[in-house]
């Protein structure tokens, strides 16, 4: 079975509070870029002499084969359904470490395509609840719907937010940024207003309104990663900012903007919504 695990961005991301266990509590709203995707393949393959087999091609992923998000859903299910051997290709597509959630998205479908192949013993719930254990952006891609997520990001709520019709500039500087190191570096605090009535503004006035405080941390290191927004701002985006932690920043064109060479040697991508 094959499946396309996409991306996402983050539309406003609020640092709402350091967390005794580690995490922060968040609010964000995740928005599924379907036109950006990896290609997974699971294969039920009983003449595996293990349990499981992992290939990848594409882009390179920062981390062991055994630590890779599509094993661990694997493992995640296998410790609760006794599955058949499997063997599995990712071809990576989505840049890593880029604030996309290319790997939590791996690792999320993961989850649901074993699931169907072993006659989906789970329901989306449940799975969720899997994924969180993956991940914390991990259970948004279960559902793959627009969502407010709050506390670590899991505690997901619908929102009526279409952005059908705008066209999406993502733009990756290729910097890998430290998530852990922008969290330390933050200072949560919750806003005044939520971020729901905030979306609820025109998109037009989402510049305004709808911040990520990530880039208050990030911008300071990097500042080429400013640049690029503002670059976007000039190429005539309705609203531009950073995904997540970075490094990519996407915009949001009524109109398809038109690109010289101000990012030649970045990873760009631009997708229809």
């Amino acid at each position: 079975m094959i499946a396309y695990p996409n991306a996402k961005i983050n539309i406003g991301l609020n640092i709402v509070a350091r967390r005794s266990d580690g995490y922060h509590d968040i609010s964000t709203l995740f928005y599924p870029i379907k036109g950006l995707k990896d290609i997974l393949e699971i294969v039920i393959d009983e003449s595996l002499q293990e349990s499981i087999s992992f290939t990848q091609t594409g882009a390179t992923i920062d981390c062991d084969p055994e630590n890779n998000l599509c094993i661990k859903a694997f493992q995640l299910i296998n410790r609760v359904h006794s599955l058949p051997p499997m063997a599995m290709h990712l071809h990576k597509i989505i840049p890593t470490g880029a604030g996309l959630g290319g790997g939590s998205s791996d690792g999320a479908f993961a989850l649901k395509v074993i699931n169907s192949l072993v006659g989906s013993p789970f329901s989306n719930e449940q799975l969720s609840e899997m994924a969180l254990e993956l991940g914390s952006d991990c259970p948004f891609f279960i559902t793959n719907e627009p969502r407010i997520g709050n506390g670590r990001g899991e505690k997901l709520k619908p929102i009526d937010v279409d952005l059908s019709g705008f066209s999406i500039l993502l733009v990756n500087p290729k910097i890998h940024v430290n998530t852990g190191k922008a969290y330390a570096l933050s200072n949560p605090k919750p806003w005044e207003v939520e971020l729901e009535i905030l979306l609820k503004h025109e998109i037009s006035k989402w510049k305004d309104y709808v911040v990520n405080d990530f880039e208050k941390v990030v911008f300071t290191q990097y500042p080429e990663i400013e640049k690029i927004k503002l670059e976007l701002y000039k190429l005539g985006a309705v609203y531009a900012a950073m995904s997540g932690s970075g490094s990519t920043v996407f915009g949001l064109f009524k109109t398809l903007p038109s690109i010289d060479n101000q990012f030649d040697d970045y990873f760009t991508k631009l997708v229809n919504l």
